[in-house]
C-alpha cells in the first residue's frame, strides 16, 4: 500500500529512540546501517516516516507503540459492509438484505480472499462478513491480518461458516471476529449484530471527536 493512504507523520531519531525504549545513538545506528529506513532533512536531521517504522519493528518482532498503532490506523468508511463469500446466492442475499433492511448502508461483495484483500486495502468497510471457507486466503488467516493490519482500520468482523459450528465459532472469535453465525444464517440476528456494531462504531468516533 502506497504512502499516500496513511497520515504522513515523520519522527527524529531521538522520538525513535523513545518509542522503542533504546538510547538516541541505536537509533542513529539502525539508520545508517540501512535496517531502519530514513530520510535526511536540508538541516542534517534523520527523518522516519511511522509507517516505515512500524515495518521496521514487524520484521524484528518488536512491539508496536500504542502512539503508533493509532497514527497508522486508517478510519474506516461507516457508510460500508464488505461481504465475504463464495456462494455466490448468498453473498448476493445478504448484501440485499442488508441494504434493504439498514438505512444508507452500501455493499461491497468479494468471492474469495484475495478479492476480499483488496476490496479491504482499497475501501476500509467498517464491517466484513467474513467466510470461514474461502478459495485462495481462508477465512482465518484473512481474520488475522485485518486484526494486525493497522492501515485497514480495524472493521468490525462478522464470521459466517457451514462448517461444524462449534470448532469454526472457536478459531474464528481466537482470530478476532466479532461474532459468529453459522448457516443457514439467521438473517435476523445477523441484522441486529450488525446494527449493534455499526451503532458501536458510531458512538465510539463520535466521542473521540
Amino acid at each position: 500500500m502506497g504512502r499516500s493512504s496513511f497520515k504522513i507523520r515523520t519522527f527524529s531519531a531521538l522520538e525513535v529512540a523513545r518509542l522503542c525504549g533504546v538510547v538516541n545513538q541505536t537509533s542513529i545506528n539502525w539508520i545508517r546501517s540501512g535496517h531502519l529506513k530514513a530520510f535526511t532533512t536540508p538541516g542534517g536531521q534523520y527523518r522516519v516516516y511511522a509507517e516505515d517504522l512500524v515495518s521496521f519493528l514487524k520484521e524484528r518482532g518488536m512491539k508496536i507503540p500504542e502512539e503508533l498503532r493509532e497514527d497508522l490506523t486508517i478510519p474506516v468508511d461507516t457508510g460500508l459492509a464488505l461481504i465475504v463469500d463464495d456462494d455466490k446466492d448468498l453473498n448476493t442475499i445478504l448484501k440485499r438484505y442488508l441494504e434493504r433492511r439498514i438505512e444508507d448502508l452500501r455493499v461491497a461483495q468479494a468471492f474469495d480472499g484475495f478479492e476480499a484483500g483488496k476490496a479491504l486495502a482499497e475501501r476500509h468497510p467498517a464491517i466484513v462478513f467474513l467466510d470461514i471457507d474461502l478459495p485462495g486466503v481462508d477465512g482465518i488467516t484473512l481474520c488475522k491480518r485485518i486484526r494486525s493490519d493497522e492501515s485497514l482500520g480495524q472493521p468490525h468482523v462478522i464470521a459466517i461458516t457451514g462448517l461444524d459450528a462449534e470448532e469454526a465459532q472457536a478459531n474464528m472469535l481466537q482470530a478476532g471476529a466479532d461474532a459468529f453465525f453459522s448457516k443457514p444464517l439467521n438473517f435476523e440476528a445477523v441484522i441486529q449484530k450488525t446494527i449493534e456494531l455499526l451503532e458501536s462504531r458510531k458512538a465510539a468516533t463520535e466521542k473521540a471527536e
